[in-house]
């Protein structure tokens, strides 16, 4: 459910009192942990370390952020991959694809001997 249009969007107090002290030349990160809170247009210009629950990742807001909400772009989940036996021998497999087969020769540049017979 959406906020309601006649309370217009939520803004962090405490995070625009961090924008307005900060100068857009200093190249420190506000950080905040205000995850739903959205993005003004004062915003723009200012690298943000969102909390993502362990660590704060910076993010440099653009234009095209004004009106999301700052959570959007700093994920809380990270993927790894899906294990299990498959995956390790699927893995196996495609690095073994960049090799010759077996009994098949490569031709190795100036190593290479050819042997003329007599006859």
């Amino acid at each position: 459910m959406s906020r309601s249009l006649k309370k217009g969007p939520y803004v962090d107090e405490n995070l625009l009192k961090k924008i307005k002290n900060a100068s857009k030349d200093d190249k420190k990160t506000i950080v905040t942990w205000a995850r739903a809170s959205v993005i003004s247009p004062e915003m723009v210009g200012y690298t943000i370390g969102i909390h993502n629950g362990k660590t704060h990742v910076p993010v440099f807001i653009t234009e095209e952020m004004v009106g999301h909400r700052l959570g959007e772009f700093s994920k809380t989940r990270k993927f790894v991959k899906h294990g299990g036996r498959m995956a390790k021998e699927q893995e196996f497999e495609g690095s073994q694809s960049s090799r010759p087969a077996p009994g098949v020769e490569t031709t190795a540049g100036a190593d290479t001997k050819t042997e003329t017979v007599k006859e």
